[in-house]
């Protein structure tokens, strides 16, 4: 009964939501919009649903949550039903958790967005203009991109941050810089394959600078790959920043995060001991919900791959 009822409940409703959403636009658009939603597997309407309840919980958690983020009660260790004006109850500390938890989306959620664009910015600007100068520039950046991904990302970011010191913008700025690296190794690739192309030619004959070869020809012909690496390297950051505030030198309070409530709510793990399972469950709020996003974001990317013939390859 408590699996129905937490688990497979939630599924079945997100997956009934999904279909409804997709049979509703793909009847409603006409065109290219209503020709991909109807060839959208379901797995797609999904992740895309599951993304966007996301987006919107994010985006209006002041007005959702029923308290302050940093609220703090007098009535602290409540489980779920015991108060009803505590719905997922509250923390050790009497704060509530179901505002916690999404405060903590729209923390993790936007700092792991931030961080990857700015991952993407350094990364694809340093692969396309090493895919287009070529010479000593790219050796010089491909050997230093090997550098730092022989060395493991989290051993990496935890020696940083902890050099540079536990803050948000720290956080923000080592991750960027090290998946960068991912990025850029794609879009030198991908720059180099399309730097061959006739078109390139052309527009260096007719005298084209570096900025429109990149901007103009190279960049709208990569967006394809570039955008599904987008959906990777955001959940592989959103991942990492969780893990990051889960060993406690990530998200730093008072910022409500996922990572930090699955470490805080682990006390109650040993509730199972005397079979109390309702308790026990408790760190499995945050932590379905990254892995829930996380599943998400794969289906909407492996929608996007199948969508563009060559690119899993």
């Amino acid at each position: 009964m408590g699996f129905l009822l937490y688990v497979a409940l939630p599924l079945a409703l997100l997956t009934g939501l999904a279909w409804t959403v997709r049979r509703v636009i793909a009847g409603s658009f006409q065109g290219q919009i209503g020709a991909a939603f109807r060839a959208m597997p379901m797995t797609a309407a999904f992740g895309l649903t599951v993304v966007s309840i996301y987006v919107i919980g994010a985006l209006c958690a002041p007005v959702l949550a029923p308290y302050g983020e940093s609220q703090v009660f007098d009535e602290f260790n409540l489980f779920p039903g015991e108060n009803p004006a505590f719905v997922l109850g509250t923390d050790q500390l009497g704060r509530d958790l179901l505002t916690r938890l999404l405060y903590g989306g729209r923390n993790t959620i936007g700092i792991a967005f931030i961080t990857t664009i700015l991952a993407f910015l350094l990364g694809a600007t340093l692969g396309f203009l090493a895919a287009t100068l070529g010479g000593w520039l790219d050796q010089a950046l491909s050997r230093a991109i090997d550098v730092l991904m022989a060395i493991p990302q989290l051993i990496f970011a935890l020696l940083l941050i902890t050099i540079l010191g536990q803050s948000t913008l720290n956080m923000i700025l080592v991750i960027a810089v090290l998946d960068s690296t991912r990025v850029f190794r794609l879009a030198r690739a991908v720059g180099g394959t399309i730097i061959v192309m006739d078109y390139i030619e052309a527009a260096r004959l007719r005298g084209e600078g570096l900025g429109y070869l990149i901007f103009r020809e190279i960049l709208p012909n990569a967006a394809a790959p570039l955008l599904a690496e987008f959906g990777l390297r955001f959940c592989f950051v959103f991942l990492l920043i969780a893990a990051l505030s889960f060993l406690g030198i990530g998200i730093q309070p008072p910022l409500a995060d996922w990572g930090t409530m699955v470490r805080e709510l682990s006390i109650y793990i040993a509730y199972a001991e005397y079979g109390d399972w309702q308790a026990a469950s408790l760190p499995l709020l945050p932590a379905s919900a990254i892995a829930l996003l996380t599943v998400a974001v794969n289906f909407v990317v492996d929608w996007m791959l199948d969508r563009h013939a060559g690119l899993k390859s």
